[in-house]
């Protein structure tokens, strides 16, 4: 999917002639910290809810503030990898997206993205985790999905996160499966370090355990 399909039209830009109070209210109204202001289609910056109460400019047009405005952006023909990766980095509650001339064309709030992070991955299927732990040099997402598949299973989708200040990995899969105790055991069988699942099976162990631990109360 592209940055520009996730454009919102429910969030409108500043302009040069708006107040720092204006901007303030629609903070407050569309719950962001951040709104571009836009001179025509020209993309200008972004200000922030703190950049107008530090520079004390709630009565003051923007366009007549010497602001030092952060110019994040991210053009419509990007993937929106790209987007998630600069809102984290940046820490962003909204990100204006142009079009290849560099002209304003809307924006994507956080809350948006996430919403469409979690399609990606493939947090609505039904399924479980698994969450591996390995050395960098290891992975192969080829023999792990051959250990899933091996087990009439499918890999709907995988992340890696590197731990810092270490050779180390973890990889989380999501897998359509709810029960994962076969996948499971053949990972452990080819020496995997398995470092945390969830899956349906585990919980109705928890849930046997604590049935049994109940009738073992009554009965004394």
């Amino acid at each position: 999917m592209l940055a520009k399909d996730l454009i919102t039209d429910d969030i409108p830009p500043l302009k040069t002639n708006d107040t720092g109070l204006m901007a303030i209210n629609w903070m407050d109204e569309f719950k962001v910290s951040h709104l571009p202001i836009v001179n025509n289609h020209e993309y200008l910056g972004l200000i922030s809810d703190t950049d107008i109460l530090d520079y004390d400019i709630t009565d003051d047009e923007l366009g007549k503030c010497k602001l030092s405005l952060i110019r994040p952006y991210i053009l419509g023909s990007q993937h929106i990898y790209e987007a998630i990766k600069m809102i984290s980095m940046m820490k962003l509650t909204v990100l204006p997206v142009l079009d290849d001339e560099l002209n304003y064309i809307g924006l994507i709030p956080a809350s948006v993205l996430i919403h469409e992070f979690a399609a990606l991955a493939a947090t609505r299927e039904p399924g479980g985790i698994i969450v591996l732990e390995m050395n960098n040099h290891d992975y192969t997402l080829t023999q792990i999905a051959q250990i899933v598949e091996s087990n009439d299973g499918k890999v709907l989708s995988c992340y890696v996160n590197h731990i810092p200040d270490s050779t180390k990995m973890e990889v989380t899969l999501k897998i359509n499966r709810e029960d994962l105790s076969a996948i499971l055991q053949t990972f452990y069988r080819y020496n995997y370090n398995v470092k945390a699942s969830f899956h349906q099976s585990e919980f109705k162990d928890d849930l046997k355990n604590r049935f049994d631990s109940f009738m073992n109360y009554l009965n004394i």
